[in-house]
């Protein structure tokens, strides 16, 4: 299964071990989750919505009855690519399998279509109930994974099945069922998307049309991998993507500068914003009259890949992206890359309008020696991975 995203509700329950989904959550999030809580009422008695809504970052609601102009659980329902619900009480088990809908959650759950994991944490004799029996095998019937919990110790001096299980074997467990990648957790990337400007004058720019489309599809990816992912955004439209940390630029020497404070710690750099080539060597604060607006007289901007190259570790990988037009010259690509000090180099021709703004892409990704890969027309999303499979053979 691939996710275009990695935005998760984590349902709670109201069981003593809803406590332990403290821990549950933060681990989601090591994955590459980004996760919002929903706990049902009863669950407040345990953890209360202060406590989610400092580990997860993210608002809590619990009312169905709130901002109703909003839907708010069909708008939950449309933005979560899976959710988790735990503990999974008896109770809810119960309603899910039904189809009873009386609250936020069970409301949320029954308008969504994505993937839906129950971790159950109970007593053994409720979780021995042929009811809860009958309705555990209901919600695998219709594909839902529904976790086997531990045996061990409960509340006072019970002892049996139904123990809230192990973190480490619910984490391994969703992984499996959404055959989610996470072969970049530990990994930090760093990514420039958008195009420079640089100042005439107060009110006009020398740009490009470089929309950032492919360095946030490349950001969302790496972080759906389990990256931590830096996002050096230059005059975008798109909106910040979750999970992700922007830093917002405006011309090439505040690129530069933000490179300068992330590069030493990142473990790959995507160079995949379109910088200005070149730069007034004079600006005027206030408006150029347009009777004196006869020349510019321009001077070149830094190569910034080429420069931050020189300050790069053996262990870090760079990839640099160049934009022509007619037909493309792998052999100067390749000179290209060598130049810049890159490892990976993805060209692609951008005759007639193509690929800047738009969601498709296709090119050729190239490095030193003798890789040739040819990408035809397909999503930029689809490019992110690739790229990202090419550096995680470069990282080894």
């Amino acid at each position: 299964m691939t996710l275009q995203g990695r935005e998760l509700i984590l349902g709670v329950g109201g069981g003593i071990s809803a406590y332990k989904s403290a821990d549950l959550l933060r681990r989601l999030q090591d994955v590459g989750f980004v996760v919002s809580v929903m706990p049902t009422r009863a669950s407040l008695n345990f953890v209360g919505a202060a406590t989610w809504e400092a580990l997860s970052g993210q608002p809590v609601a619990v009312n169905l009855w709130n901002k109703v102009h909003e839907v708010p659980h069909i708008k939950a329902a449309r933005s979560a690519h899976v959710m988790v619900i735990a503990p999974a009480t008896a109770d809810l088990i119960a309603k899910i399998a039904n189809g009873i809908c009386d609250d936020l959650l069970t409301n949320t759950i029954s308008a969504s279509s994505t993937p839906i994991i129950l971790v159950p944490a109970m007593h053994p004799e409720m979780w021995g109930n042929p009811s809860t029996v009958e309705n555990v095998a209901k919600l695998r019937s219709r594909g839902h994974l529904v976790i086997e919990p531990d045996e061990g110790r409960m509340t006072g001096d019970d002892f049996g099945v139904g123990r809230y299980p192990e973190v480490s074997r619910i984490i391994s467990e969703i992984s499996s069922f959404l055959e989610l990648k996470s072969d970049f957790q530990g990994k930090k990337v760093l990514i420039t998307a958008g195009g420079t400007r640089e100042a005439i004058d107060a009110v006009r720019y020398i740009g490009n049309i470089s929309s950032g489309k492919q360095g946030y599809s490349l950001a969302k990816a790496a972080r759906n991998r389990g990256a931590e992912v830096v996002l050096i955004s230059a005059n975008t439209n798109l909106s910040p993507i979750a999970g992700v940390r922007t830093i917002d630029v405006t011309s090439t020497s505040e690129m530069r500068a933000a490179l300068a404070t992330e590069f030493a710690s990142c473990d790959a750099l995507f160079m995949a914003a379109a910088v200005a080539d070149a730069r007034p060597k004079t600006n005027n604060e206030g408006k150029i009259k347009k009777a004196d607006l006869k020349s510019i007289e321009l001077e070149l901007n830094p190569d910034l890949i080429a420069e931050i190259s020189t300050l790069a570790k053996t262990s870090q990988v760079l990839i640099a992206f160049a934009a022509e037009t007619g037909d493309l010259d792998l052999a100067a690509a390749k000179a290209k890359l060598v130049q810049k000090g890159a490892q990976l180099l993805y060209l692609n021709n951008v005759s007639k309008g193509a690929i800047f703004g738009s969601d498709r892409t296709s090119g050729f990704i190239i490095d030193g020696n003798s890789l040739q890969i040819e990408c035809p027309d397909q999503n930029k999303d689809t490019l992110s991975d690739l790229l990202l499979d090419q550096v995680r053979v470069k990282l080894g």
